[in-house]
């Protein structure tokens, strides 16, 4: 018959430990914006489409896809509703450079072009709930 060996009792450091209650604390939201989604969380700096927003300014999002407090997940259909996303526009740019080469063989067709695509810079300030007392 097949003994099982004894298996030692794995402990957490003191470190380990905070980390674990550190990420349970944790509060993210799925949004959308420019027909893409990000995970974001308060203190976050992202970089989305570019907004027709002035650097420096307030921006709401309100397309929440869902929120995660703690243990507390809420989902939405499409949206959740009363929930939203406050940000600060942190400025523009563009990203890297992307090279578009068409080329047909054998006809001396070659076409090379460039592309940078715009961006805004959001720095997340909180995530708001409905219902949660604001």
């Amino acid at each position: 018959m097949y003994q099982h060996q004894h298996q030692q009792q794995y402990t957490l450091t003191a470190y380990q430990r905070a980390v674990r209650i550190y990420r349970r604390s944790e509060i993210y939201a799925l949004i959308e914006t420019g027909g893409k989604q990000y995970k974001v969380s308060p203190g976050q700096i992202i970089q989305v489409d570019k907004l027709s927003v002035a650097e420096g300014s307030e921006v709401e999002l309100d397309k929440v896809l869902l929120v995660a407090d703690n243990d507390k997940i809420t989902t939405g259909r499409p949206y959740v509703e009363g929930a939203r996303v406050l940000a600060t526009a942190a400025g523009d740019g563009l990203g890297k450079k992307v090279i578009v080469f068409k080329f047909k063989a054998k006809t001396r067709y070659r076409k090379k072009r460039g592309h940078r695509q715009p961006f805004t810079k959001l720095a997340i300030k909180d995530i708001v709930v409905a219902g949660a007392g604001s």
